[in-house]
């Protein structure tokens, strides 16, 4: 099965399972995520994934932090990565527009270019809510980008990035599934730039308004 490459240039052969694992769940969904089956999309050696992950659980572990990776791979690589963070040398926010445009282009690029991983992303997360083996490599990878959201939102003047950080996460979150897994989704037009912007500029807003 040829399954499209959606990740960035391999460095090694587990972060060659952990991309192509990504790319068949976003392909084909859970159900078709095994060993055998990366090993083949990967053109590897049979029991190469194995080798590497012995259980299924292992391998959706590494999912979950390659894709914790890949994220914020892109928001450095995008206006976020100069709006400060956890880096006490970052540069400072210069204003909430300049972090809502930031925001606003990295959801647009999860929206388009990104929305095979995204939604493999959000279909991996559901086996964490059902198998407690996954939780705590679930919970690891979700720490850094949200303590990436808390060191801009402190920049911002956040009283409690971190809570803010909490809100702003779930409501990005939140946006990206309506927008592509939602029912509305098949039926929306392409993502638009200004829009969300203006999306971005409120949720900015109320999470830097949150007081506990």
């Amino acid at each position: 099965m040829s399954i499209p490459r959606q990740s960035t240039p391999v460095t090694d052969r587990r972060t060659l399972i952990a991309d192509t694992a990504i790319d068949l769940v976003a392909a084909t969904g859970l159900r078709g995520l095994t060993h055998r089956a990366v090993d083949g999309a990967a053109g590897l050696p049979a029991g190469s994934t194995s080798y590497y992950f012995r259980t299924r659980t292992a391998l959706i572990g590494a999912c979950y932090q390659r894709l914790a990776d890949l994220d914020l791979g892109d928001l450095d690589l995008g206006d976020l990565g100069d709006l400060g963070g956890e880096s006490p040398s970052a540069p400072p926010v210069p204003d909430r527009d300049a972090a809502a445009a930031a925001l606003a282009g990295l959801l647009h690029r999860w929206l388009t270019v990104g929305r095979e991983r995204q939604l493999a992303r959000f279909e991996l997360s559901l086996e964490a809510a059902r198998n407690p083996a996954l939780e705590a490599d679930f919970l690891r990878a979700g720490q850094g980008p949200r303590a990436r959201a808390a060191g801009i939102l402190a920049a911002l003047g956040a009283d409690r990035p971190e809570e803010a950080a909490e809100l702003l996460v779930a409501w990005t979150d939140g946006l990206l599934y309506d927008r592509l897994a939602g029912a509305l989704a098949r039926s929306r037009v392409a993502p638009d730039p200004a829009e969300l912007a203006s999306v971005a500029r409120r949720m900015i807003d109320a999470a830097l308004a949150h007081r506990g």
